[in-house]
C-alpha cells in the first residue's frame, strides 16, 4: 500500500486526517513506526490497525508525541499568572479555561495551581482534551516523574503532589478541577464560552492550512477579549487575519 492511499484509509476509518500533518516529519514518524513493528509496508500496518484495537491507540501514541510537563516555560506561566487572569478577571467574575491537546495533563493542572494560589479555585471551569484515549486515562491518574515535575518549585511540590516511591502524586482537590475528555482538533466540533484557550507545541505538527483552521475554531470558541496561550515554539503570523491581537509572544487576544 503507498503512502497516500494509507492516509486516505486511515482517514475514512478512524477520522483521521493524516493530510493536516506537515508530510515530511509525518513520514519520517510512521517509517520509524513500521521498523519498530518490523512491518513491511502501510499495507501491514493498515491491517494491524483494523484489526486490533490496541494496536490503533498505539499508533495514536506514538503519532502524536506526547511530550509535556508542568509549567513548561515558567516565565509564561508567570504571566499567565500575574496578568492575563487577572485582567481577565476585571471584565469577568470566573473563568472558563480549555487546555487543548493536553496531553498527560501536566498543563491544565498547572493552570489548576495557578487558580488555588489565586484563591480561583472553584470558581473556573477547566476543560482538558486529547485525541489520545491512553494518555487521557493517564492524566486523569496524576501520577509523574521526576522529569515531568522539574519546574515545580520545592514549596509547590510539598503543598500539591504526594511523593511515593519515583513519582510525585497530584493531590485530590487539584485532580477534581480538571475536567478530562476526549477530542479530534481536526475533526471535532469545537465548544464555545472560554476566556483562555491554552494549546501549546502542538500545531508546529500540523500543515499551515491546518494550522490557520484550528486558530478559527479557537477564536469562535473565546469569548469577547479572551485569551490564546500557544507555545515558545509556535508564531501565528496571520493573527489579525485569523481575528486577534498579539499580546506578547505566546499570547494572543480575541478581538472583534
Amino acid at each position: 500500500m503507498e503512502f497516500e492511499e494509507f492516509k486516505r484509509k486511515v482517514g475514512a476509518t478512524f477520522r483521521l486526517d493524516l493530510n493536516s500533518y506537515k508530510e515530511k516529519q509525518l513520514k519520517r514518524r510512521l517509517d520509524a513506526y513500521l521498523a519498530k513493528l518490523q512491518l513491511n509496508d502501510y499495507g501491514e500496518l493498515f491491517y494491524q490497525l483494523t484489526e486490533k484495537r490496541e494496536t490503533y491507540d498505539k499508533f495514536l501514541d506514538h503519532l502524536t508525541i506526547n511530550v509535556s510537563e508542568f509549567f513548561r516555560d515558567p516565565h509564561r506561566f508567570t504571566e499567565l499568572q500575574q496578568i492575563y487572569i487577572p485582567e481577565l478577571l476585571g471584565s469577568r467574575n470566573t473563568l472558563k479555561i480549555w487546555s487543548a491537546a493536553c496531553s498527560n495533563g501536566a498543563e491544565p493542572y498547572s493552570v489548576a495551581i495557578i487558580l488555588e494560589e489565586m484563591g480561583l479555585s472553584g470558581k473556573c471551569k477547566i476543560d482538558a482534551t486529547d485525541i489520545d484515549k491512553q494518555i487521557l486515562q493517564k492524566a486523569m491518574q496524576a501520577k509523574y516523574n521526576r522529569d515531568s515535575v522539574r519546574n515545580i518549585s520545592p514549596e509547590r511540590l510539598q503543598r500539591f503532589f504526594t511523593k511515593q516511591g519515583d513519582e510525585y502524586l497530584l493531590k485530590e482537590r487539584i485532580k477534581k478541577q480538571v475536567s478530562f475528555f476526549y477530542h479530534n482538533l481536526l475533526a471535532d466540533d469545537y465548544r464555545r464560552g472560554y476566556d483562555i484557550i491554552i494549546c501549546r507545541n502542538v500545531t508546529i505538527y500540523f500543515t499551515r492550512e491546518a494550522q490557520d483552521g484550528i486558530y478559527k475554531k479557537f477564536n469562535r470558541s473565546l469569548n469577547r477579549g479572551g485569551i490564546l496561550f500557544i507555545g515558545g515554539s509556535e508564531m501565528i503570523f496571520n493573527y489579525r487575519n485569523l481575528g486577534y491581537e498579539k499580546l506578547a509572544p505566546c499570547f494572543y487576544k480575541k478581538v472583534n
